[in-house]
């Protein structure tokens, strides 16, 4: 009986590649994907092509509104910034959502003990990332302890692993390596504003990373743009 993984599939490229590297370790993988707030129907959509592509085991999608808190270009009905143009405060971008990764990840251990699963896989990146302090190796290393305090099989002694393969890697390398285990790029879905027929808009910053990445890699990135960065 294979072991079971929770990964966090958001239906973009980077959580497409830790859900095949999840399996390829040969995890049984259970996929959590949420929905959060404004302009993310794409890629949910994605989420869904990907796991099905995938053979995942469950893919469970749960409701959190963090529209209620705001703070975030991708909470709010304000522009996403777009070309570079994106203003920080202390280096923390404006599309950063407030928390989110303590919200995804609390709720991931939540899935992880129900079915058993004693490994979570997230796609976070620091290399190409924009400065959201959610995605450091320091803040990934102090939530895996608290993990282990805080769940059934931590304080019985089977420690919870937090697995974030692509932390270190630039989006060139994660593409390759997506590539390597059969990853469908063509399912995924990385702009934070498509448009109504789910085209990316190829300026916002996720959209400019993706592409370099794809530039790196020396493959065409396979999604429909609305235009190019």
């Amino acid at each position: 009986m294979k072991p079971r993984a929770i990964v966090l599939l958001s239906g973009g490229l980077d959580s497409a590649t830790a859900l095949a590297i999840a399996q390829h370790e040969g995890f049984e993988t259970h996929a959590l994907s949420f929905r959060h707030g404004r302009g993310h129907s794409a890629e949910l959509e994605a989420a869904k092509r990907v796991a099905a592509h995938r053979g995942v085991a469950r893919h469970v999608i749960a409701d959190i509104d963090l529209r209620v808190f705001g703070g975030s270009a991708l909470t709010e009905d304000t522009p996403v910034p777009r070309n570079g143009t994106s203003e920080a405060t202390a280096g923390t971008p404006v599309p950063h959502i407030p928390a989110r990764n303590t919200v995804f990840l609390s709720l991931a251990l939540a899935y992880a003990e129900t079915v058993g699963a004693y490994d979570v896989f997230t796609g976070v990146n620091t290399v190409d990332h924009s400065g959201s302090p959610d995605c450091r190796p320091e803040y990934l290393e102090a939530f895996e302890t608290m993990a282990n305090l805080a769940t059934r099989a931590g304080v019985e002694g089977r420690r919870l692993r937090l697995r974030s393969p692509l932390v270190r890697l630039t989006k060139g390398e994660i593409v390759k390596r997506g590539l390597e285990l059969g990853v469908d790029y063509s399912l995924t879905s990385s702009c934070h504003d498509p448009d109504p027929h789910g085209r990316a808009c190829g300026r916002c910053d996720t959209c400019r990373l993706r592409l370099k990445g794809f530039a790196e890699a020396g493959v065409p990135d396979p999604v429909a743009y609305r235009s190019a960065a």
